[in-house]
């Protein structure tokens, strides 16, 4: 992706920079801890993470000083910044278009633990939204994690497909969109609820498609396919795979590598917000 010397956002907070002393206790072993993780990452609902972590979450984090960011850390900070402004300007002029006024999300880079208005997260959680703060928190170590655990490849646009994918849930919030499937799925039982979620999850991918769609002039060769790559990488069915062995399709939540594929490229190919109704195949 081309984007040195290009605009950065205005709205990141940079935490990187603080070291924490205390520990976080996270219940339920590796699986619970894995399963965190992958809420965290995909965008999950943020009242199931709010419970999830105060319930798990044992022992506060304690400040310690400051960390000197690596020149490696720093370039990667300034990246996602300029990813963060990218989706600004998509999407002022798709909510103009619609007669609408978008309003910009925050964006927080953090490691180790980071506290929102969802509650709190451990290191390598991975990226997540919080609709209570309108932020995206980012754990910029996670991409190191994706490709060892999950096998997925590529540079720079797997990262700015991540942060887009957040931004996307961003915009769900604005169109309230997350507050009727929160509704929904408080009316009916946990398998159904999950199919909505996985509704929801999906469309952030489309949203995520319509993004690139709009930026196409700073793309590079393979970027596309990078941004293909991980969202095949953190389907349901190869998390499930890979963790465990086999697969649960009741219990999926995010969607299938197929579906994050087929529902990314669509908008992508698209450009279109109309064409990104995921939820047609729960009614």
């Amino acid at each position: 992706m081309k984007w040195e010397g290009r605009r950065q956002s205005d709205n990141v907070e940079d935490r990187r920079g603080m070291s924490t002393a205390g520990k976080v206790a996270i219940g339920g072993g590796a699986v619970g801890v894995i399963f965190l993780l992958l809420q965290l990452f995909l965008g999950g609902d943020s009242a199931d993470i709010l419970n999830s972590l105060q319930n798990q979450m044992q022992q506060p984090s304690i400040q310690s000083g400051p960390v000197e960011l690596t020149p490696e850390e720093k370039v990667l900070g300034d990246f996602a910044s300029t990813v963060l402004a990218d989706t600004e300007d998509v999407w002022h002029k798709l909510f103009q278009e619609r007669g609408m006024q978008y309003r910009e999300p925050k964006m927080v880079l953090f490691r180790d633990v980071v506290r929102s208005a969802c509650g709190g997260a451990q290191g390598s959680s991975g990226p997540f939204y919080c609709p209570g703060d309108e932020t995206v928190y980012m754990d910029m170590s996670f991409f190191n994690t994706l490709r060892q655990r999950f096998g997925a490849k590529g540079g720079d646009f797997a990262i700015a497909y991540v942060i887009a994918h957040e931004v996307g849930h961003h915009v769900q919030n604005l169109l309230g969109i997350l507050n009727e499937t929160n509704n929904i799925r408080s009316q009916v039982d946990q398998v159904q609820g999950n199919k909505v979620q996985v509704s929801t999850e999906l469309q952030a991918d489309f949203l995520a498609g319509v993004w690139a769609h709009h930026i196409h002039k700073y793309l590079e060769e393979g970027d596309a396919e990078e941004a293909i790559n991980a969202a095949a990488a953190v389907g349901d069915d190869h998390i499930q795979k890979t963790t465990q062995g086999y697969t649960v399709p009741e219990s999926y939540t995010h969607g299938t590598s197929e579906e994050r594929v087929f529902w990314f490229t669509k908008g992508f190919r698209s450009g279109n917000i109309s064409d990104g109704d995921t939820f047609k195949q729960n009614r």
